[in-house]
């Protein structure tokens, strides 16, 4: 007969095992479990990452410090972080046509927020159902929590030197989530760095955004100035956007990891929508607010607003006007 101790590894593998293979029943791609502990190394890093101001007009990053590296502050008796990933990859090339502009590869479909929250959610009611003393909270990039720490330590993926979460897989083109339970699981080992010595993500990056391997100053990415940032765009740096009008691939589109193992998502919601893909730049000028929420309900590119996208797509058209010129 097992002894009291080994009946509840026991449970606790096989509560872990019903728990996994639901997630990968409702369409998560990967799925795996970290204690949940205050954040100590990572801790650290985004206090530097803070100082330098490298969170930009971000202000909410330096806001819920504590909670962001340590889920007991946002649950009470929390003991474990399950992490999952959605792979959202579409094989379709970026359009060279000049006349279009380029928009990030995850903002091609339908919002993630929206599709991996629901599916959290289901996955939560699923732990309640099998363990009734369970007590949860659900994140999907929208509250104070660190979901590339969280993916790294419960063995989903790496950060990588660009700071996007890679895995094995299916590359960097993932959407990751969490849910912070009261309940202790069987945990997984951390995922180990396979960036070795490449550095073809920080050489591409035109406006040398990635200040050194695992760190990014948003001040000067295309992807953050072009979602995230409000106001105007200094000359200097919107010169060098090319053509990216919402997001920016350039850093995952050379990692080697992505070009190995990138594979097509089977989630229907994520297709792209041939709008979005090669977007007019001129047909976006004469938007009205009302044609832009029209043509975004349920899209990430909501979040630019109607000011911010015609901002991005004015500063593409100045510089190409530049080239001209030239």
């Amino acid at each position: 007969m097992r002894n009291t101790y080994e009946r509840k590894i026991w449970s606790m593998h096989s509560l872990t095992e019903r728990i996994k293979q639901q997630a990968l029943q409702l369409g998560f791609d990967k799925v795996g479990v970290a204690p949940a502990v205050f954040l100590d190394e990572e801790s650290t890093h985004l206090e530097q990452w803070l100082f330098r101001g490298y969170h930009g007009t971000m202000e909410w990053m330096a806001r819920n410090f504590e909670k962001r590296v340590d889920p007991r502050v946002i649950l009470s008796g929390a003991k474990s972080v399950i992490a999952v990933a959605m792979n959202y990859y579409a094989d379709v090339r970026h359009s060279d046509d000049a006349a279009t502009g380029k928009i990030s590869r995850y903002a091609w479909g339908d919002d993630y927020h929206e599709i991996v929250t629901d599916r959290l959610d289901k996955l939560l009611e699923i732990i309640k159902a099998m363990e009734p003393t369970a007590e949860g909270k659900v994140y999907v990039d929208t509250g104070p929590v660190m979901d590339k720490a969280w993916a790294q330590r419960a063995g989903i993926g790496w950060e990588g030197k660009h700071t996007n979460v890679i895995t094995q897989e299916y590359g960097s083109w993932v959407f990751l989530g969490e849910i912070i339970l009261n309940l202790e699981l069987e945990y997984d080992s951390p995922a180990t760095d396979h960036c070795g010595t490449c550095t073809l993500c920080i050489e591409a990056c035109p406006t040398e955004a990635i200040t050194e391997p695992y760190v990014l100053d948003s001040n000067l990415c295309i992807s953050y100035l072009t979602i995230e940032h409000r106001g105007e765009i200094a000359e200097k740096v919107g010169e060098k956007f090319d053509r990216w009008i919402y997001g920016c691939d350039i850093c995952q589109d050379v990692c080697p990891w992505n070009h190995k193992f990138s594979t097509p998502t089977q989630v229907q919601e994520f297709q792209p929508r041939e709008s979005n893909v090669a977007p007019n730049l001129l047909e976006i000028t004469k938007m009205s607010q009302e044609d832009f929420s029209e043509a975004f309900r349920k899209s990430p590119i909501k979040r630019t607003k109607h000011a911010g996208l015609q901002r991005n797509v004015q500063a593409v058209i100045s510089n190409q006007s530049k080239i001209i010129q030239k």
